[in-house]
């Protein structure tokens, strides 16, 4: 059953490559969540409590197109509800954390720390898959990671008193690898909205519960940004990202990942008047150069070790 399957996971990258929807999804869906820290920073709750209202506003609207959509995801999670659940309990660590970094440290190392999935989750695919990285994935990973470290390079801040900041998003980014493991899990066997229905269902009381421990404000006044957050952070961005997950590899969504920068340089340029620097420029280039080079490169990996490949498609 396990080889099985390693052959679904990889057979599509690697024979035919990428499907362009998938591509497009995982895109749109960063586009969506660079904008998730300007509405946490505009609501007027605590930090956990947004991410709170995030998944309590979308998850009612995720079941409803479950249900209607004829999927039967409670048939369909028969088995992964301990994945299920996992991924939901590693999703509200990853957003309480990284909310509660976003209002301690700058918007710049927030999203960069945040992203740090970006390689965690490739480097776990490589690993779980037994295989190592092409030369156009190893090209593209390490000119990722060189664009990654110029883009925002201008505005990051690396000082005291970010630290605390930096260390929550930074745990954020891990959690983050963590949920994506789980939940490309369970879209093995399960649509993309049922799955991301059903494990919201487990982000939520964690998240409340974090809330009141530390005294933040949960009810809102001011409702704009937090429905804002829901609609274009999870019904959107992760709703876009999971559907992606069941598609690509996840060297290619880890890369995708640092879209997520490029789209909140241009906002603070538009919002606050950051102007990109050269580097800025330059380090999205480089991510661009490196999405096209991971799609080209995804065809033939190399087995990890002798005979990991007779294992797997034997």
């Amino acid at each position: 059953m396990h080889q099985n399957r390693s052959q679904r996971k990889t057979n599509p990258s690697q024979s035919e490559g990428p499907p362009a929807a998938a591509l497009v999804a995982v895109a749109l869906a960063n586009i969506a969540l660079a904008f998730g820290p300007l509405f946490v920073r505009l609501a007027d709750v605590g930090p956990v409590a947004a991410g709170f209202w995030r998944l309590s506003l979308a998850t009612p609207v995720l079941l409803g197109i479950a249900f209607a959509t004829g999927g039967k995801p409670i048939a369909s999670a028969r088995g992964l509800w301990g994945v299920l659940a996992i991924a939901g309990v590693a999703f509200a660590g990853d957003l309480a954390s990284w909310h509660i970094g976003i209002v301690r440290t700058t918007l710049a190392n927030s999203t960069l720390f945040g992203n740090s999935a970006t390689f965690i989750y490739p480097i776990y695919g490589f690993i779980a898959a037994r295989m190592w990285p092409t030369k156009p994935q190893a090209a593209a990973l390490l000119l990722a990671a060189i664009g990654g470290g110029l883009l925002l390079g201008r505005s990051a801040e690396l000082s005291s008193r970010h630290l605390a900041g930096d260390l929550f998003c930074l745990l954020a980014g891990v959690l983050y690898a963590v949920y994506f493991i789980f939940m490309a899990r369970a879209r093995e066997a399960m649509a993309p909205v049922p799955a991301l229905a059903l494990s919201s269902i487990a982000t939520i009381p964690p998240l409340l519960m974090l809330a009141f421990a530390l005294g933040e404000q949960v009810m809102p006044h001011n409702w704009w940004p937090l429905i804002a957050l829901a609609v274009v952070s999870q019904l959107i961005g992760q709703g876009l990202m999971i559907y992606a997950l069941g598609h690509l590899s996840p060297l290619i969504v880890g890369i995708a990942l640092l879209i997520q920068p490029v789209v909140a340089a241009t906002l603070g340029w538009i919002i606050y008047d950051e102007r990109l620097a050269a580097a800025d420029l330059f380090g999205a280039l480089l991510v661009a150069v490196a999405l096209v080079l991971v799609r080209g490169g995804a065809k033939k990996p190399e087995a990890l070790a002798p005979g990991a490949e007779e294992r797997k498609s034997g």
